[in-house]
C-alpha cells in the first residue's frame, strides 16, 4: 500500500508512535510518506520511507500560521504526484480535518482516485484540545473511513465528550521489542549517581506539560529521599521544566535531581533506572510506562485513563489514586528496599510488553485497518 502519515514531530506520544509505525510499515514493504513541520524526533532512514516537510507560506493577512492549510495542501500535492491509498492522521487536531479536506479535494474531476482516511486518536487531542474545536473534531472523526484509539479508555472518552456514534477500533501503542529490552550501562549509571555512591535511581520521562505533574514527581521524590539514598533523573523538556528547576535549586536538591533534556537513546537511561515514576493527571495510554516496563523497570503511576490497560497493579507495576502522593512514595520506597520484588515486577512487566505490545503484533492490526478502509464506501 501507499500510505501518507500525518503527525506532529515533537517528542510526545502521538509523534513517536506515528514515526515508529511509519518505519515498521516501510520495513514490511509499504511505500510510506510522513508529512510534518519538521523531521520527527525518532526518525530513522529506511528504504520505502520518505519525509515530506509541510510548507506554510508567510502572508501578513493571516494572524497565525496556517498549519491546517499547509498539511492539506501537502497531502494533495503528494497524492497528485504519487497516488496514495491511505491518509493516516495521527492526532485529531488538525490532522483528521486535513485528511478529510484533502480527500474531498482529490475526489473532484475525471478519473479521481481519492485516498481513504484513517484517524488515530491519541489523548489530549480529545481530552484537552478537542473540546475547544468539538464540532470540527467530531465532524472529521465521523467522516473518516476508519477511526482508531490507543486505548479503550480514550475510545470511551471520545464517545462521551464528542457524542461520537460511529465505531472506534482500539489499537494500542507498541514498541519494537527487538530494541526495547534491558541494556545495562554501568558507566551511565555511575555518571547519574555522581558523588552519591550506591544511590538508587528514580526516573521520569515526559514533555513537562501540566498534565504530567512534574511538581508531583518532585514531591514524591522528596518523601522517598527521607528514607532512601536516591537520585531523580528528569528526562525531557517542556514548559514546566524551568519552574521545576527553580524549585529544585530553592530546595537545595540540585545535586540529587538531574535534568538531562531530551534523549534519543532512552533504552540506556531506562535500563540504568531502578524505578519509573509517572503521576500524570491523565494518560490515554502511557507510552513512557510501556517503555520503562520493556526495560524491566517497575513503574509507579496514577490510576488514570489507559494506564490500567497497560499496568496490572501489583504484578507488572503499581497504580495509585491520583492524589495519593504518600502512597506513591511508599511504593517507590518498598521497591527500592526489596531487590527481589523489584526484579520480579520488572521482569513481569517486560514479559507483558513482549506478549501484548510488540510491533510484530500491533502493526498488522493497522494493516487490517487500512484494508478495511479500502474496502469501505467513502464516508
Amino acid at each position: 500500500m501507499r500510505i501518507a502519515i500525518l503527525c506532529y514531530a515533537s517528542v510526545g506520544g502521538s509523534g513517536v508512535v506515528a514515526t515508529e509505525l511509519a518505519h515498521a510499515l516501510a520495513v514490511r514493504g509499504h511505500d510510506v510518506y510522513v508529512l510534518s513541520r519538521e523531521r520527527p524526533f525518532r526518525w530513522r532512514d529506511v528504504a520505502g520511507l520518505s519525509f515530506v516537510q509541510v510548507q506554510m507560506p508567510d502572508y501578513p493577512l493571516f494572524r497565525e500560521p496556517q498549519y491546517l492549510l499547509g498539511v492539506t495542501n501537502s497531502v494533495v500535492q503528494v497524492a497528485r504526484s504519487q497516488p496514495i491509498d491511505i491518509v493516516h492522521a495521527h492526532y485529531a487536531v488538525p490532522h483528521a480535518t486535513a485528511a478529510h479536506l484533502a480527500r474531498e479535494m482529490l475526489a473532484r474531476g475525471p478519473n479521481a482516485r481519492p485516498p481513504r482516511t484513517v484517524a488515530t486518536l491519541h489523548g489530549t487531542d480529545i481530552t484537552l484540545v478537542g473540546g475547544g474545536y468539538a464540532a470540527v473534531v467530531g465532524y472529521a472523526i465521523e467522516h473518516a473511513d476508519r477511526v482508531t484509539a490507543v486505548s479503550a479508555s480514550l475510545r470511551d472518552d471520545t464517545v462521551r465528550t464528542l457524542g461520537i456514534t460511529r465505531a472506534i477500533d482500539v489499537i494500542p501503542n507498541f514498541l519494537d521489542c527487538s530494541e526495547w529490552r534491558p541494556r545495562p550501562d554501568p558507566d551511565l549509571r555511575a555518571r547519574i549517581r555522581g558523588s552519591h555512591q550506591g544511590a538508587a535511581i528514580v526516573t521520569h520521562v515526559s514533555n513537562f506539560r501540566p498534565v504530567k505533574r512534574v511538581a508531583v514527581v518532585l514531591d514524591v521524590f522528596r518523601r522517598v529521599l527521607e528514607q532512601k539514598n536516591a537520585v531523580l533523573v528528569m528526562v525531557g523538556d517542556g514548559p514546566d521544566r524551568a519552574p521545576l528547576e527553580r524549585q529544585v535549586d530553592a530546595l537545595g536538591l540540585h545535586d540529587r535531581v538531574k535534568f538531562v533534556g531530551e534523549q534519543h537513546d532512552l533504552v540506556a537511561w531506562l535500563s540504568s533506572s531502578d524505578v519509573f515514576l509517572l503521576p500524570s493527571s491523565q494518560e490515554s495510554f502511557g507510552l513512557a510506562a510501556l517503555e520503562a516496563m520493556a526495560c524491566e523497570v517497575p513503574v509507579v503511576a496514577s490510576r488514570v485513563g489507559g494506564l490500567p490497560e497497560v499496568i496490572e497493579d501489583g504484578r507488572t507495576g503499581y497504580l495509585c489514586p491520583l492524589d495519593a502522593i504518600d502512597q506513591m512514595a511508599a511504593r517507590v520506597v518498598n521497591l527500592l528496599g526489596d531487590e527481589a520484588r523489584r526484579t520480579l515486577i520488572g521482569r513481569a512487566g517486560a514479559e507483558h510488553v513482549r506478549a501484548q505490545f510488540c510491533a510484530s503484533r500491533i502493526v498488522p492490526m493497522y494493516e487490517d485497518c487500512y484494508r478495511a478502509a479500502l474496502d469501505s464506501k467513502l464516508s
